[in-house]
Order: C-alpha cells, then sequence, then structure tokens
C-alpha cells in the first residue's frame, strides 16, 4: 500500500484512539506469549503472530485491513486483500480466561467487518455487518472487546462482502491455549490456513467470482516450494493446527506416521475422543488439530486431492494420453510459435521443460509442477510440504536441516532395467501396438489438465 497524507493521517488518527501503553515485560509493552504456561507458542507457517500489548490486565491488538502486495512463490506476485500487510493476517495468540481488545482499522476501497470465527462471546461482538453491527466505513476505527470462555484453534474474518473480501485474502489464525495447560505437552505447534485463489494467467488481481476453476491452492497464502517446511526432533510431540476458509473440501494427508485428531473450533478434546487417522477431511470453515510423536525422515504433507498439489493449469482441453503427436508442432507451430505438444505418455516432462527454459509460461504465474528433492524432480504444486525430523535437531530449532539421510540399505533400489523381468502373475489383456487404430473418440475421452 502506498503511503501518502490520507493514510498518515488516518494512521495517526487511530493511534490517537488508543490509551496510552503501559510498560509490561519489556521496554516496548509489548508481552511475550506466557511459554511458561503450559503451552509452547504457535510457529504459523511463513506467517507471523502479532504480538499484544498490556493495559490494565486487558491484552490489546489492533489489525488494520488493507490492500496490500503478496508474493504467492517467485514469479506469480498479486495485489490483494489481508491484514497489517500480510495475507493470512497475523495470529493472535492469547489464554483462555484472557480479556482482549482488538482495535480494527478499515484502510479497504469498502466497508468490512470482522468475525471472530468459533468463539464464545456476546452477539455485538460476533462481527456480521448489519446484523451485530454498522459496517466499519474507510477510514473508520472499531473496537471489540470481550473475555475468552474457550480454548482451541480459530480464525477470524470479514462478514461483510464476504464472497470478495476472502476471496481477495482477508483471514487470519486465532490461537487460545488452555488456561490449565495441557495434560501433554506439545513441543512444537504449527498453524496453518487452507486458501484457494483465482488469479489467472498474465493478470494481478485475485477474481472473486471464480466457483471452482481455481488456479491456486495454497497453505497460508503460499504454493509449494514457496511454503515452509515443518521441522521437529525424533520423539518431540508436534500438533498441526489447520483451518478452511477456502471454497472446498480438504483431505489432508501425512506420510509416516499415524496421527491423532485431538481437536478444532472445539478445543482439544476429551480423550477418549481422539482418533488415528493417516487422512483427515477438513471440511470448509472447519478447524481441526492432528498430534504426532515425530519419527525421522522426510515425510510427505500435503492435500490428497490430486489437483489441489498441482499449479496453475488448463482446464477442459483435450485429453492426448496415447495421441501419436508425430508432425504435430511443426504444423502448429506455423501459427503458435513456440507451441510445445505435451502430454501423450503423462505429463511428468512438464516439469523438465520449464526448469530448462523451454516453456516460459505466461507471465505472472507459476509452473504446474516444481520443487526438486534429493532424488530428482517433485513434481508437485499448491498444498504440498514436507515434514522434516532429525535425531540431532535441537529444541526450538526451526531452521531447515536439508534433506535426510537415509541409513544404509533403507532407500528403494533398481534391481533391473528390463520392462521384462520376472515373471509377474497378471489378468487381462495389455493394449496392444493396434490401439493407436482405435476410434478417435475412444482413445480421447473427457479432458485433461
Amino acid at each position: 500500500m502506498k503511503t501518502n497524507r490520507r493514510n498518515l493521517l488516518l494512521g495517526s488518527a487511530a493511534a490517537a484512539m488508543l490509551p496510552a501503553i503501559v510498560r509490561a515485560d519489556d521496554a516496548s509493552g509489548r508481552t511475550p506469549p506466557r511459554s511458561g504456561a503450559g503451552y509452547t507458542p504457535v510457529r504459523t507457517l511463513n506467517g507471523w503472530t502479532l504480538p499484544p500489548r498490556l493495559r490494565d490486565g486487558v491484552k490489546e491488538f489492533h489489525l488494520v485491513a488493507e490492500e496490500i502486495e503478496h508474493e504467492f512463490a517467485p514469479g506469480s506476485r498479486a495485489i490483494c486483500w489481508g491484514y497489517n500487510g500480510t495475507t493470512p493476517g497475523p495470529t493472535l495468540e492469547a489464554v483462555e480466561g484472557d480479556r482482549v481488545r482488538i482495535f480494527v482499522t478499515n484502510r479497504l476501497p469498502e466497508h468490512t467487518t470482522i468475525h471472530w470465527h468459533g468463539l464464545l462471546l456476546p452477539s455485538g461482538m460476533d462481527g456480521v455487518g448489519g446484523l451485530t453491527q454498522p459496517h466499519i466505513q474507510p477510514g473508520e476505527t472499531y473496537v471489540y472487546e470481550f473475555t475468552l470462555r474457550q480454548h482451541g484453534t480459530h480464525m477470524y474474518h470479514p462478514h461483510a462482502d464476504e464472497m470478495v473480501q476472502m476471496a481477495m485474502g482477508m483471514m487470519g489464525l486465532f490461537i487460545i491455549h488452555p488456561k490449565d495447560g495441557e495434560a501433554e505437552r506439545i513441543d512444537r505447534d504449527y498453524a496453518l490456513l487452507l486458501h484457494n485463489w483465482a488469479l489467472h494467467p498474465g493478470t494481478y488481481r485475485p477474481d472473486p467470482s471464480v466457483m471452482q476453476d481455481f488456479d491456486l491452492w495454497t497453505f497460508n497464502s503460499k504454493v509449494f516450494p514457496a511454503i515452509e517446511h515443518l521441522v521437529a526432533r525424533s520423539g518431540e510431540r508436534v500438533r498441526i493446527r489447520i483451518g478452511n476458509l477456502s471454497m472446498w473440501n480438504h483431505p489432508i494427508h501425512l506420510h509416516g506416521v499415524q496421527f491423532q485428531v485431538t481437536g478444532g473450533d472445539g478445543g482439544r478434546w476429551p480423550r477418549p475422543l481422539w482418533r488415528p487417522e493417516v487422512t483427515e477431511i477438513v471440511g470448509v470453515g472447519q478447524m481441526r488439530d492432528i498430534e504426532f510423536v515425530a519419527v525421522p525422515g522426510d515425510w510427505a504433507f500435503h492435500c490428497h486431492m490430486a489437483h489441489h498439489v498441482m499449479g496453475p493449469m488448463g482446464h477442459e482441453i483435450p485429453n492426448t494420453l496415447g495421441v501419436d503427436q508425430r508432425g504435430l508442432a511443426q504444423r502448429i507451430q506455423r501459427l503458435l510459435p513456440g507451441y510445445m505438444p505435451m502430454g501423450e505418455a503423462g505429463m511428468a516432462e512438464h516439469q523438465d521443460h520449464v526448469d530448462a527454459g523451454h516453456m516460459p509460461g505466461p507471465e505472472n504465474t507459476v509452473a504446474m509442477m516444481a520443487g526438486r528433492g534429493p532424488f530428482g524432480n517433485l513434481e508437485m504444486g499448491g498444498m504440498f510440504t514436507v515434514v522434516k525430523v532429525r535425531d540431532d535437531l535441537a529444541p526450538g530449532d526451526y531452521r531447515d536441516p536439508g534433506w535426510y539421510r537415509h541409513p544404509e540399505g533403507t532407500v528403494a533400489r533398481r534391481v533391473s532395467s528390463d520392462p521384462a523381468f520376472g515373471a509377474p502373475e497378471r489378468r487381462g489383456k495389455a493394449p496392444g501396438p493396434d490401439a493407436a487404430t482405435l476410434p478417435r473418440s475412444t482413445r480421447e475421452g473427457g479432458h485433461a489438465h
């Protein structure tokens, strides 16, 4: 957002409305999370936590709704809407029983509100524009104040022109820790929001009118490989808090362990309600907490809808699997210079072409497949990252430890390069050389991405 005289005046006016800040735990007046009170502060992937200020026993936060420039991944930037300079906005973190006061300044071109998703509070603090409060007009600052009567993983987002404002990136996490601590201490506590974006190639603002054909699927508004890794020490207890403010349900899958689904909007559930899973569907508007004891290795963590772990792709185009494309490129290149046929044997070649610079792609977009691991291309995008667990990682160290060094004899290996290797039992008949002579309508079904 550009700094100008009007914005400076708005900022000064908002600051004038705030009471004097009382010195708390440090010279800045900011109170760090009470890690000694029985919880581990949350780490928001690619994000940050807004430090509160303490005044007369009330924790004060100040959120600014504003237009921002956001980078989904190198090569893809957009003008989005968010809070305090980012999307998602900063994580708010407090303790059950705290009284909070939250100032909200509107620097958007239209009115807004904030709804505290899942929180128990007075009706007039619920943030539904026109129903429980007047809209916050451009330039205005409103204040919300209430006592936290619960613990759990929660969210905040507008309840005004919701389709546009959420599609543009307005959302954030609100984490409330139990006042009496937790029976099983969490060593690492991660949090992320699931979202989708329609950023059409060559454009610089998300399209809020799209219902299903989204281009970008994100963890905390980042596309793999720009999404941070999650790291842990072997044997540590890890919690991942997942909130869904997208327009789709997401089956979130973690490799390497059976995690326990332990809570959500309703806080940490009683132990008898915990259940073991390896994939958990997080519905639209839901929060889910998963916990596990970390085991060494590099473990994929992703949505299990295949097109949600890919970057921007074409929709409703012909299926070219198995189609003989010999000579096709030369004919099409006469009309479309730079055209490159793909998809005859699958799309795995896409990343090689992009990485080599043979397929630059449209302006301001990311590749459909990206990322490289120790053994080659990862061929991923969207909602994908890696949980990295190491025996020698120091407690509290969140730096990327690099790729896992597998103990000798524990990596799958090649035993033959002969396609006729062995004598496997098989049923049915594989397509023969005459498959290419099938009618076109038989060979080309549906559509490809």
